[in-house]
């Protein structure tokens, strides 16, 4: 599949916006710890998926009842559903200056991914920093996709090919107006 930015500027995947706050003190100091033992972008874009992944559990996995949106929250509360992770990853990956984007996938409801373009590389990858359980085994890959969900066309499911410099406007108004993760689950887009 062709990822296609939906704006042709790269500056638009380091831009900080409301969900992707980067510039708040806690993106900063979580990306700073992070980068200690990374030695070059590829090893901090690795070490920030896996502590998203692994570090912070996806809400449904815990029964969390919280929804969080913003990068901030999300790494503060460390609770989050798989669009939230993705807020969180971007913000990581762009506070260190590596162009990132959202993207999603369509299954039952919208599912949210991440995509980021290391320094030297040509194409975008993909990457689900949703969190691994049994069934599900979501891996830092730029050779080929290990996502936690494959997409069956024959049930419909699908891959949206759009990368976002922002989150996607019904996504994220799903995340802001949900009071609790039952009224989030009532309300979850099913495609975009």
């Amino acid at each position: 599949m062709e990822l296609i930015q939906n704006t042709p500027d790269i500056s638009a995947y380091l831009a900080a916006c409301d969900a992707i706050d980067h510039g708040h003190p806690f993106v900063r100091s979580t990306a700073a710890t992070l980068a200690a033992d990374a030695p070059d972008a590829y090893a901090y874009a690795k070490a920030a998926f896996t502590f998203v992944r692994d570090a912070i559990p996806h809400s449904a996995d815990t029964g969390d009842p919280r929804v969080t949106w913003r990068a901030s929250d999300v790494l503060a509360q460390r609770t989050g559903i798989c669009c939230a992770k993705a807020h969180a990853l971007v913000a990581l990956l762009r506070v260190r200056g590596i162009p990132a984007a959202l993207c999603y996938q369509k299954f039952d409801v919208v599912h949210g991914l991440v995509a980021l373009r290391l320094p030297g590389a040509h194409r975008w990858a993909r990457q689900d920093p949703r969190g691994n359980k049994p069934g599900i085994d979501a891996q830092f890959r730029l050779d080929r996709e290990q996502l936690a969900f494959p997409v069956r066309i024959e049930c419909n499911e699908l891959d949206y090919p759009v990368l976002f410099a922002e989150p996607h406007p019904v996504v994220l108004k799903c995340l802001r107006e949900a009071v609790d993760r039952p009224h989030l689950w009532q309300t979850l887009p099913t495609e975009l």
